[in-house]
């Protein structure tokens, strides 16, 4: 019993350095947003994230991965089809469907925010000492294959190609 308390407020622990740390990468993900060629938001980005992760997803689809109604997801990608950074096309199963996927403006946006918050991330990760850093990617590595299993749009996961498929991205 007493085993069982230590555990929780360990794992209680935890997940407040793990919240604070998740803070310090939210920072980096809204500061790399803010210093894009193309302006977006934080919010803009992690839909393109999301379309460059599955490759195509449905309205509904790319709601549930934002954790957004379909209504704002809708009006997101109004922006992002005007700014050409996505395309929307009669769904492949159903014309009635809408398939998203990015457009080659919205993939190379995308990396470059990937290069930038790389960039970021390994300028604080080169303060750590290499004991802490090898700690680090261990935890997360842990922490991601713990997380995978929730939180995935169904056809997203069906096509999903092998490990490290993200848990949803909703904030």
């Amino acid at each position: 019993m007493a085993s069982h308390k230590a555990d929780s407020l360990a794992a209680q622990q935890a997940a407040a350095e793990v919240e604070a740390a998740a803070e310090a990468l939210v920072g980096i993900w809204a500061h790399v947003a803010e210093s894009l060629d193309v302006r977006i938001s934080p919010t803009q980005l992690r839909a393109l994230t999301a379309l460059g992760r599955y490759g195509e997803l449905n309205l509904s689809q790319l709601a549930e991965a934002l954790g957004a109604l379909p209504s704002s997801a809708s009006r997101l990608c109004d922006r992002l089809e005007a700014a050409g950074l996505l395309t929307r096309d009669a769904g492949r199963a159903s014309r009635r469907a809408v398939s998203l996927r990015l457009t080659a403006d919205g993939e190379a946006l995308l990396e470059q925010a990937r290069q930038r918050r790389q960039e970021q991330i390994a300028q604080v990760l080169d303060v750590m000492p290499p004991t802490g850093r090898a700690e680090l990617a261990k935890g997360l590595t842990a922490f991601q294959q713990a997380a995978e299993p929730h939180g995935l749009p169904p056809a997203a996961a069906d096509r999903a190609q092998g490990p490290g498929t993200p848990f949803c991205m909703s904030a």
